[in-house]
């Protein structure tokens, strides 16, 4: 017998190429979106990349009446409801609380009363981390000073510890101590919390699953708040420089749709899994820099170069990628998507994109905010 699964935010970036991935292996796949015209355009009408064999329920995970419509004859749930952006979130205050926080607890409100969900996945965020885990000279683990404004200003981009010795970056593992540097960071580390404590009282088995930094197709081009590599490439295609914060050395793990689909599709699957975080990325530091100058030269715009700004925003952090040992143990899980290969394929569905860039627009939202020194 097929299982019925529901995937919240499922007409989104990864909830589509996560409801192919369930469809291709015998699932019925659900979707709740309420078409974010920030995300999909106005209109609200059904996005043309996602499947026609899911099923889209239009409406806000807030409303009880529609939670309870698509939460109809389900046997598990992927929560993917979300706004994101480190950015936006820290003037979208009450935006960002209401639709992460309270759209969470309206679905967790109505899995107290399911009578037939099993298992619960969330999209969690390696935001919640802040700065990664570090060493200092000796290889000793060391918690980063939050970097001061004064020194930013500077361009001083590098994390200390209390000493003053710049400390080395390492694979940041799920029990290093959240760093909540954003309120979107606050809010992604209370969806995680929320799930997986009300999971375990109503046993219902939960997973949360902290994506790290997702790429591919379907990315949303026209928002600049969501995806280091959809902004980069919506300037590109619009012949303008990818704008690179700090100095472009920060490192990041970069990981395609197609393997983060697969690993959610692996922590519905694998019972022993439940209860626990796990990062999902490619487990290979990247720096931004060179991220910027692969994708320009995928997407075949070779007369446009990255430029560095040497500013910074409010939230971010310096260097965070991926320890991904316990997802390989507890999900089998293993990426499969080199970066080349993911940004060539990234590149042939650009071709068919005109996005419109709106990266200056969102650089003015944060400086008229004092959000950007």
């Amino acid at each position: 017998m097929k299982k019925n699964v529901l995937i919240t935010g499922g007409a989104g970036f990864i909830g589509a190429h996560l409801g192919n991935e369930l469809l291709r292996h015998g699932y019925n796949v659900r979707a709740l979106d309420i078409l974010s015209a920030q995300v999909h355009g106005p209109g609200q009408q059904r996005p043309s990349y996602l499947n026609p064999d899911i099923e889209l329920i239009i409406g806000d995970v807030r409303d009880p009446e529609v939670v309870a419509r698509a939460l109809d004859r389900m046997d598990a749930v992927f929560h993917f409801v979300a706004m994101v952006g480190v950015g936006q979130s820290m003037y979208q205050i009450s935006d960002y609380t209401s639709v992460n926080c309270l759209g969470t607890a309206a679905l967790l409100q109505a899995l107290t009363s399911s009578q037939s969900v099993g298992r619960l996945v969330v999209a969690s965020s390696m935001s919640i981390y802040g700065e990664g885990l570090y060493h200092n000279s000796r290889g000793e683990v060391r918690v980063p000073q939050e970097r001061s404004i004064e020194r930013l200003k500077m361009g001083d981009w590098e994390v200390r510890d209390g000493t003053g010795e710049i400390l080395t970056p390492a694979p940041t593992p799920e029990d290093k101590a959240p760093q909540l540097a954003s309120l979107y960071a606050l809010s992604k580390y209370a969806q995680e919390r929320m799930c997986l404590m009300i999971g375990r009282a109503y046993g219902i088995e939960t997973v949360a699953l902290r994506f790290f930094n997702a790429y591919g197709p379907y990315q949303a081009l026209s928002n600049p708040y969501t995806g280091v590599l959809s902004n980069f490439a919506s300037r590109v295609l619009n012949a303008r420089p990818p704008l690179i914060y700090e100095d472009g050395l920060q490192k990041r793990d970069f990981v395609s749709v197609y393997d983060v689909a697969r690993a959610c599709r692996l922590a519905l699957e694998r019972h022993e899994a439940a209860g626990q975080a796990l990062n999902i990325s490619s487990g290979v530091p990247m720096t931004v820099l060179e991220v910027a100058q692969r994708a320009v030269r995928a997407i075949g715009r070779g007369g446009v170069q990255p430029e560095i700004t040497g500013k910074y925003r409010a939230g971010d952090i310096r260097h965070c990628f991926a320890d991904i040992s316990r997802a390989k143990k507890v999900l089998g899980y293993k990426p499969q998507v080199q970066l080349e290969e993911g940004l060539d394929d990234l590149a042939r569905w650009l071709e068919k994109q005109s996005p419109v860039d709106r990266a200056v627009e969102a650089r003015a939202e944060l400086a008229a905010r004092g959000l950007m020194v």
